[in-house]
């Protein structure tokens, strides 16, 4: 439930998807409160589609939101948001928190394609993301994550990315940004000055078959095989815009199979 707290707000969303058995998803949950509302949207063909729309600014200092997507066998759903997350500085100096957690089943599909995370100035969050799946789940996962608004210096963010496919790790990334991060992550190890970084992961059952090989996409991006059935694209760019042109022209090769 939604409630404010002497630290801030805490909201959260939960989503269950199942087969309506008539060849189409249905959403028997979709709850949400406070700054997280949940919109379900026209399907497209089989696949159900919902929206995160944020009712309210934040998240802010001190509070603490989290999504759960639970997707059941034979079911395919996708969920986008209407809008960017912007991080803001809040009345108190603790951190801000956003956990989401995500089921995939056998059979299932998930498509998690949220809008940018913008990180600005003096703001303090910590973003995790867990992506459960069974040996024949199928995902397309997109994070990505802007440092300050337009000629801002950024606020502080920790972002960790974790994947398991059947029981087995294939993905476990962090990545802390702004100040008070450790050194380096605006060095050319890591960011080399770009204030858009993003992440594309797909999961699909048929490339433990079929691997997909490591190539570079460009300068600023790679096409990565994991250990398992996904590959993942890590991209950097100067901005919001031309990160998303690199990982549509990433996933483009992906989209219809």
């Amino acid at each position: 439930m939604d409630g404010v707290t002497a630290t801030g707000v805490r909201a959260d969303a939960r989503i269950v998807a199942r087969a309506d058995g008539r060849g189409g998803t249905a959403l028997p949950v979709l709850d949400s409160d406070g700054p997280l509302a949940l919109r379900r949207t026209r399907a497209d063909g089989a696949r159900a589609k919902v929206m995160l729309v944020g009712a309210m600014s934040g998240p802010l200092g001190g509070d603490r939101f989290s999504l759960t997507a639970s997707v059941a066998e034979g079911a395919r759903l996708h969920i986008g948001s209407a809008a960017a997350t912007l991080a803001l500085p809040g009345q108190t100096k603790d951190e801000a928190r956003y956990d989401v957690r995500l089921d995939v089943a056998d059979g299932a599909e998930l498509h998690w394609l949220p809008e940018q995370l913008i990180s600005a100035r003096g703001s303090d969050l910590k973003v995790t993301t867990r992506a459960e799946l069974a040996a024949g789940a199928r995902l397309v996962l997109r994070e990505e994550q802007v440092l300050g608004r337009a000629g801002e210096e950024p606020g502080r963010l920790t972002s960790r990315l974790t994947v398991r496919v059947a029981g087995r790790t294939v993905l476990d990334q962090e990545l802390a940004s702004g100040p008070g991060a450790p050194g380096g992550w605006d060095g050319p190890a890591v960011l080399a000055g770009h204030r858009a970084v993003g992440q594309l992961v797909v999961v699909r059952p048929e490339f433990a078959e079929h691997p997909v090989e490591a190539r570079p996409l460009g300068e600023c991006a790679a096409l990565i095989p994991l250990a398992g059935p996904a590959v993942l694209v890590s991209a950097v760019a100067p901005d919001a815009l031309r990160l998303r042109r690199l990982l549509d022209e990433a996933i483009a090769p992906f989209n219809g199979t």
